[in-house]
């Protein structure tokens, strides 16, 4: 049997954060909010940021100079519900219907990551990532799926989530084939002494089995084959879902391989406990260094003369009032 499971479009659509997450959901979104997502530079639309537009709110942003290099957007619709979740919650962290900006993650202050607390924050993340355009066409949404690329409609999402500070020593991404969990990785590639102790290992691997029998088979119809990411609480008894994704190469298996992961999968019966990875020591090969996550990702050309001297929340405010000078010039 292969390693990995005949994947459709709809077993992908199954996967979008609206079909199996409880968030705000804002769609649909415009033309014109894909244009900007596809457009050069990173810019934010007029009026995000608290600051006067020059677009009236009855105006459409097709009105505005239709050439992609000094086009300006502006979103107030957007803006307004965006604004609205941020007042309800608090903050915001955004997704699209697959992905997280993570990667961009260094464009905000770093005590707080991902914290979006106005449209504009919202707006940066998003033009800064590159792991989002894999939501923005069909084609990279269905790529390696049985049937047409055009058999199911698929419609571009905007999800915020409540911002809250995560722990991410207690993380974890776990694997399940043919409704069997086989296995659960660290995802922070971090070295953790606790995560090493034998009986807090067995303990992990106990509570992430019971919530997964008790909160996820029970109600998982199809497919079978997932991966889903669980926060621990603090007491490391309990846990929350992060995200599902598919148990396809689409899906990082961080400290396992799939090869390994199959390997598991035909164990017998009696011996199908599954298996904690972590990074047991500070000389793992997959450990941290000093390099960032997502670095090559991180710095674009324009940003390396505001970075000199600063700390990564002197270089976000830096960044940000350049985006709103070029905004009023």
């Amino acid at each position: 049997m292969s390693p990995f499971p005949e994947l459709t479009e709809s077993d992908v659509l199954r996967f979008q954060f609206s079909s199996c997450i409880r968030s705000t959901i804002l769609r649909p979104l415009s033309q014109d909010f894909l244009e900007f997502l596809h457009s050069e530079g990173v810019h934010i639309p007029e009026g995000s940021d608290d600051l006067p537009s020059q677009l009236s709110d009855e105006e459409d942003s097709e009105d505005v100079d239709s050439d992609d290099e000094g086009r300006r957007f502006a979103f107030p619709l957007l803006d307004a519900q965006i604004r609205e979740c941020i007042k309800t919650y608090g903050a915001v962290f955004p997704k699209l219907n697959f992905s997280s900006p993570k990667d961009a993650s260094w464009i905000l202050p770093a005590s707080s990551p991902l914290k979006c607390t106005s449209p504009a924050d919202v707006y940066m993340l998003l033009k800064s990532s590159d792991f989002i355009t894999h939501d923005i066409t069909p084609a990279s949404v269905f790529d390696g799926c049985a049937g047409s690329a055009d058999a199911h409609p698929y419609e571009l999402e905007l999800v915020l989530r409540k911002w809250y500070p995560v722990d991410r020593s207690r993380e974890l991404r776990c694997f399940v084939r043919q409704n069997t969990l086989l296995g659960m990785s660290q995802r922070d590639t971090n070295y953790y002494d606790f995560l090493n102790d034998p009986p807090t290992r067995a303990g992990i691997i106990a509570s992430v089995r019971d919530f997964w029998e008790t909160n996820i088979r029970p109600k998982w119809e199809t497919p079978q084959d997932y991966t889903f990411d669980i926060l621990l609480t603090r007491d490391l008894a309990r846990g929350h879902i992060v995200d599902f994704n598919p148990y396809a190469p689409r899906t990082d298996p961080l400290l396992f391989t799939y090869d390994d992961l199959d390997v598991l999968r035909l164990r017998p019966d009696d011996e199908r406990t599954p298996e904690l990875r972590v990074i047991d020591s500070r000389a793992h090969p997959l450990a941290t260094s000093n390099a960032p996550a997502n670095q090559h990702n991180m710095i674009p050309f324009e940003a390396l003369s505001l970075s000199s001297g600063r700390d990564i929340d002197e270089f976000a405010e830096a960044w940000k009032d350049g985006i709103e000078e070029s905004l009023d010039s």
